[in-house]
Formats: structure tokens, sequence, C-alpha cells
């Protein structure tokens, strides 16, 4: 379980996260959206122990994260943090030796660590270009490696943040589907991001953030749907939501659901 109970942080005299009671364990994709400077990602890392509130606390299964350097260490193990540079946490030129990294230091032993690397590349699907050099890849390739990287210890939570920042429509199609196949595994996702249309096709749960607090909860077609939430919090609403809110058309969670339903519409208006 990893959660948040009265979390308040301020870096010196300046609030940033205020009194957040958030759970991450009810489902298995949960989005964090919000303007520029609404905490996001101070909050990611007080999710990860690099920073510590000054009150209330991270649950991390149902107690108060212990701040050692042994329960840090278990803590990141089991919830660990992609960023939106990849360059900020790939250390190697080849790219098995990047993802081994974190468990080589671990002291895992050779045997385990290939199994768990295949099983990793596999899962973002980065096979094709495992034997390249990591500085002839892509931005959306070297996010792949970072997120394997991450998927080798077997965390049980991802933390991304920004994961289709930068990324073509190719690429960011490929990288829901690499969000899909995580959670298919019985993991849970965090995301953070100021892609709405993402955050609304792949979360289960959302959490709109503003100011360092929380203005709305809950599912995405409910919250996304409060037009006087979204345009308190400074965003826009996602493309299929305005459709549903500005025409009456179905609330669809995705693209290829809204052209399902309108082909199916139209056919049966002419038969």
């Amino acid at each position: 379980m990893l959660a948040t109970n009265n979390l308040c942080f301020r870096y010196q005299d300046s609030p940033v996260l205020t009194g957040l009671n958030l759970d991450f364990s009810a489902q298995a994709v949960t989005g964090l959206v919000g303007a520029n400077g609404c905490g996001k990602s101070t909050l990611f890392m007080n999710l990860s122990g690099i920073l510590r509130p000054q009150q209330g606390a991270v649950l991390w299964q149902g107690k108060p994260l212990e701040y050692s350097k042994r329960g840090l260490l278990a803590l990141r193990q089991q919830v660990t943090t992609v960023f939106q540079d990849p360059d900020q946490q790939i250390f190697y030129t080849d790219i098995d030796s990047d993802i081994a990294f974190a468990l080589r230091n671990l002291g895992v032993n050779e045997a385990e660590i290939a199994r768990r690397v295949e099983d990793a590349l596999t899962l973002v699907d980065a096979q094709h270009f495992r034997h390249q050099p990591i500085q002839c890849l892509s931005h959306g390739q070297k996010k792949r490696v970072a997120i394997a990287g991450a998927l080798v210890l077997k965390a049980r939570y991802l933390l991304l943040d920004e994961p289709t920042a930068g990324l073509d429509p190719s690429g960011r199609t490929q990288m829901i589907e690499v969000i899909r196949r995580i959670v298919g595994q019985g993991n849970h996702v965090v995301i953070s991001s100021h892609d709405i249309d993402l955050i609304y096709e792949v979360s289960d749960a959302v959490y709109v953030m503003h100011r360092g607090e929380v203005l709305a909860e809950g599912a995405p077609g409910d919250v996304f749907s409060r037009a006087d939430v979204m345009a308190k919090a400074g965003l826009t609403q996602p493309w299929l939501v305005k459709l549903h809110a500005q025409l009456g058309l179905p609330l669809c969670k995705t693209e290829d659901e809204f052209f399902s339903r309108m082909r199916n519409n139209s056919q049966g208006h002419t038969s």
C-alpha cells in the first residue's frame, strides 16, 4: 500500500503541498494532473523518500515511511520513479549494462540478472534495439530503457513523470501499450502528466491538484466532466469529454471506442 496521510511539505516558508490524503493502491493506474507549480513533482519526491514532509506522512504498507538507509532502500526496490528526462537515469552506453546496474549493486546473481533484463526488455518492447549504443536511441526508446531499469527491480509501484513528453504519435501509442503491459502484470502505475488525454485514457482514478491541494478526485470521466473544476485548475478537458459535454455525444474512454460507436450508430440509422 502506497498512500499519504495529511502530507504537508514546504520549501523554507513556502507551502508546496498541503494536507494531502491520497491512496495509490486502490486502482491500478492513478493519474495526477495540475498546472505547472501545483506540486506534482514535489509529491513524487516525497513518495520516493527523496524529500521528507514536515507534517503528515507517506504511508508504505500501512505504516509511516521509515527514513533510515535500510527503510529507504526497501521502499525504492518497490516504488521506483522514471523521470521526464531519461538521460537523468541512464549511465551506461550499452543497454543491458544500464538496466542491470541496480541489480548488480544489490548483489543479485548474474543468472537472475540476465533473466530479469530479458523480461524487462520484452515488456517495454525494446528487444529489437537492445544492441544499439544508447546515444543512438530516440527519446522514446531511451524512455523505455529507463522504464526497463525500474522494472528489473520488480517494483510494485512505478511513478512515471511525463511519460509521453517529447514523443511523436507513434511513440505515445507505444508508451500507452507499455503502461498497459506493466499493469497487466499486477503492478500499480502513478502518472504525472500535462497530457490530459493520456491521463483520461489510461487512468482508473485521477487527482486534480491546484496550489498543493487536491481540487477533485475520482473516476476520470466524472472528474474531467466538471468544467468548473478544470477551469479552476488551469486545465482543458480531454477531447473525448468535450465531445460529450458540448455535443451530447457518448462519453467514451478511448478514440477507438468513440469511432466504433459512431460507426455503429451510423449503420443503425442507414439500415
